[in-house]
């Protein structure tokens, strides 16, 4: 009898999403990750939860549909991960009339079952803040929802939520080889150890080392229809005063985004260009920093070079190769492909998808899969009795056990149990980690009890507690992954940190 129903290869969104609904539903799951958690693509977003505006245009309905319906479910889940965001579109600078802007933004509105999320205006630049940070001659624009999100954070959640369901989470562990006969036998290696475990179904979920692992690992005889694709952005000291991002058109057809990161920074992305080589290897390259700073410089007053960027990162999309002439134009929806096995163990791959559908996509992959899965115990921990039935859009993520929009009172909440906390430092604990804050605050008297302060706020018992229970083992993880404070920390204090982790007792979970 194999160690496990389910084997998953990748810790990003797609495989910890898969990890998730597959563990509430009763099933004995192994989610395998080389890296840390979110250490490649689903670290490296534009950090957007959204229908997307452009594949409205491009006339993918069936794509912008879903994703904003997943949107509202997000929002549902993780309300202190996934926050509303009004993004600003100057009229002047589509290639398409006002009015036709206008039909497009009404559709976007009311396809994805908007709820709660103020709906679509128009704004004079001339007296709307909006305006101040943009060249004179654009007059007039729209605005419109969308969300922000932490996106390494919402795999974190997803993990945790696996592993509180039986999940197996094991990080830093890379499947060496992958055996293949009525169950799939995996030769595994955590930090130079090796050992062995079985599996009555495969999920090749490994993004960018899709067809790494296909061909390396599983020895399939052709190569996978992949076309990867990279992204990357630019992190600029805050641009403009308001709360509100901007979507801005590019004349080669794409948009860029420009949104504010933290509080004292500008996220701008993306760019998209094909990639061969090295997922981890992936960088920014000169030519994207410019085309970046140009397509800004086409709108702002004030114009940017690569002389203010302060930070910057790429990431590699997975998708699949339908043939588009242009990276840009190559499909964004997910596609799962199911290869049974013909009386050999069945494997499932996963290309593409979006981090606004990894919910949807899991709960694909588990319908997939249905028929080669066993029925779930009827005592399982969750309430699905069976592997095709779909429980994740109704139960929070970690944390998320409150009501959305209400950070603040969660943040007051805190303040009160525990009053040495500065105002900011209890809020940036609630956007992270929601109600389990308390966990990580718990038994702490006053503020000797949160240890040495790294800088930002960011103290030795938070970082003990990510190492604890949430696979934190480098000063990178927590720093850029389960957290951005990588951004406001000098190299001496990152150094601190990993000094910390270094001499602290205690390891990841899992």
């Amino acid at each position: 009898m194999a160690d496990f129903d389910l084997a998953i290869i990748g810790g990003g969104i797609n495989g910890a999403g898969i990890a998730r609904d597959a563990a509430g539903r009763g099933l004995k799951v192994l989610l395998l990750e080389q890296n840390d958690l979110a250490s490649g693509t689903s670290s490296a977003s534009t950090k957007l939860i959204h229908g997307g505006l452009r594949y409205l245009a491009q006339g993918s309905l069936r794509l912008v549909r879903e994703a904003l319906a997943e949107r509202e479910v997000l929002m549902r889940i993780a309300p202190h991960l996934v926050h509303p965001m009004r993004f600003v579109l100057p009229a002047e600078a589509a290639d398409r009339p006002a009015w036709m802007l206008r039909l497009g933004l009404a559709l976007y509105d009311h396809i994805g079952g908007r709820r709660t999320l103020p709906g679509r205006r128009s704004i004079d630049f001339h007296s709307d803040p909006a305006g101040a940070p943009l060249k004179p001659q654009f007059a007039r624009g729209f605005e419109y929802s969308d969300c922000t999100v932490d996106d390494a954070r919402l795999v974190v959640v997803n993990a945790l939520d696996a592993a509180a369901h039986g999940a197996s989470i094991r990080t830093r562990t890379r499947v060496v080889r992958a055996d293949r006969a009525a169950e799939w036998t995996l030769v595994l290696e955590t930090r130079g150890r090796r050992a062995v475990a079985t599996a009555r179904v495969l999920v090749n979920a490994a993004g960018p080392w899709l067809a790494h692992v296909a061909g390396s690992v599983l020895g399939l005889p052709r190569p996978l229809p992949v076309r990867l694709v990279k992204g990357s952005h630019i992190v600029v000291a805050r641009l403009f005063d308001h709360d509100r991002a901007y979507i801005l058109p590019v004349p080669d057809g794409r948009i860029v985004f420009a949104r504010p990161y933290g509080d004292a920074f500008t996220l701008i992305g993306t760019t998209e260009e094909d990639f061969a080589g090295d997922p981890a290897a992936a960088n920014v390259e000169a030519h994207e920093v410019k085309y970046l700073c140009d397509a800004m410089n086409a709108y702002l007053r004030r114009p940017i070079g690569p002389a203010d960027v302060v930070h910057a990162f790429a990431g590699v999309r997975a998708l699949f190769d339908d043939g588009a002439r242009l990276a840009r134009d190559a499909t964004r929806e997910y596609v799962l492909t199911l290869d049974r096995g013909g009386g050999r163990a069945p494997l499932l791959t996963v290309y593409g998808g979006k981090i606004t559908t990894y919910r949807r996509l899991a709960e694909a992959a588990l319908a997939r899969l249905s028929a080669v899965l066993p029925a779930a115990p009827a005592s399982s921990a969750s309430s699905a009795s069976s592997a095709s039935s779909p429980w994740t859009a109704d139960r929070p993520l970690p944390g998320g056990d409150f009501a959305p929009g209400h950070d603040a009172d969660l943040a007051a909440e805190t303040r009160r149990s525990w009053p040495f906390l500065a105002e900011g430092h209890a809020r940036r604990l609630v956007e992270a980690y929601g109600t389990r804050v308390r966990d990580l605050l718990d038994g702490i008297q006053n503020v000797n009890g949160l240890g040495p302060c790294f800088g930002a706020d960011l103290t030795g018992a938070e970082v003990r507690y990510l190492m604890q229970h949430e696979w934190a083992e480098t000063a990178e993880d927590v720093l850029w992954r389960r957290g951005k404070l990588g951004l406001v920390l000098g190299r001496e204090q990152r150094d601190a940190v990993g000094r910390f982790m270094t001499d602290t007792v205690g390891a990841p979970q899992g």
